[in-house]
């Protein structure tokens, strides 16, 4: 039995097997803890395999996660479907509505023709199963990336999420929480990755709303930013990096997916974190942010296509990464005023919280 949390570490399920939720979320269901996200199992690299379905496991301690199984399967035979294996799907997330008493879950498709569009899921519960509503949707006409879904006490839904290679968008869903009413807000724009901010999280504390976003380059990391504002659709004020002991500029390796705060404990959030590619710890932003900048510059000189060339080397494409081998980074939430900060730790438990 696991008794804490040990960051960056691989972490085995309860029948010894890597845990697979990338991507993912937490949803707390009358005591039991779900987490759920991404199936990379099979996904080395090299095969064409992007995602084997969405895999959910569920806790009563957060340490010990006991595998549920595909509550979102693969759909290994239709090549259109956007749950085919080869489908480029990312970050599930899951709300449940009380008014139609369905969970409803978002999934980001990647399209190759280079759009990115959403399909939209619902089912009596949680673990499935899972029929599709909506696919190929384009919130408010919008090529819609990386993504989070909240929901207000009253049961008001919001869905944020980058506009691809643009900015932030804050959206209201409709009440079924299967699309967007029209009602949105912008927020951080940017000229061009890696500026670009995605992969958003929300959470709310003292009643102010957070958001943890990241920079815009693929399962490369890069630094995160912290902003706050006083009601759902801002203004936001950007806090800053909430990493700032780590001089890689990498967010301790790792990409932020969403935040949880910790039933029971008063002041406890917890960031859930992504390391894509353990394998290439060795690299720092400093080392590859440049070509991303220089990469999506409008104009380059014959000098820094020379610079774009040799920094490529460093660099495999998102579609030849192994993530299989993916792990986790989980850290707390330390305050300080209203900047939420995260301390690299080896190893922490539930224990030091109140």
């Amino acid at each position: 039995m696991q008794r804490a949390f040990y960051p960056g570490q691989e972490w085995l399920d309860t029948n010894g097997k890597p845990i697979q939720a990338h991507g993912g979320s937490i949803l707390t269901v009358n005591g039991i803890h779900y987490w759920y996200g991404e199936n990379k199992e099979k996904t080395d690299g090299k095969n064409g395999i992007w995602h084997w379905g969405v895999r959910c496991y569920r806790s009563r301690d957060l340490y010990n996660w006991e595998d549920c199984g595909l509550i979102i399967p693969p759909d290994e035979t239709d090549t259109q479907s956007p749950l085919h294996p080869a489908s480029m799907m990312d970050r599930p997330h899951i709300l449940y509505n009380a008014r139609t008493k369905k969970y409803v879950c978002w999934l980001k498709i990647m399209e190759k023709n280079g759009e990115q569009t959403e399909t939209v899921l619902t089912a009596d519960h949680l673990l499935g199963p899972y029929r599709i509503v909506r696919k190929g949707l384009r919130p408010l006409g919008m090529s819609a990336g990386d993504f989070d879904l909240a929901a207000a006490p009253d049961g008001k839904g919001y869905y944020f999420f980058e506009r691809v290679h643009s900015e932030t968008i804050i959206a209201d869903l409709t009440e079924d929480y299967t699309n967007v009413t029209g009602y949105y807000s912008t927020h951080f724009p940017q000229p061009q990755p890696p500026f670009v901010r995605e992969a958003t999280a929300h959470f709310i504390r003292h009643g102010k709303h957070y958001l943890v976003t990241s920079g815009t380059t693929g399962y490369l990391p890069n630094p995160s930013q912290l902003a706050v504002a006083d009601t759902w659709h801002g203004p936001y004020r950007v806090l800053g990096d909430p990493h700032p002991g780590d001089e890689s500029q990498t967010s301790f390796h790792s990409q932020i997916t969403s935040v949880f705060k910790v039933p029971g404990k008063r002041d406890l959030y917890i960031a859930l974190a992504d390391r894509w590619a353990p394998a290439l710890m060795h690299l720092r932003y400093q080392d590859y942010g440049e070509w991303f900048r220089l990469r999506f510059a409008e104009e380059r000189t014959p000098e820094e296509e020379a610079r774009m060339a040799e920094l490529q080397k460093l660099l495999p494409p998102d579609s030849a990464m192994d993530t299989s081998k993916a792990r986790y980074v989980w850290l707390p939430f330390r305050f300080e005023g209203e900047m939420g900060i995260l301390d690299w730790r080896d190893q922490w438990s539930l224990d030091e919280f109140e």
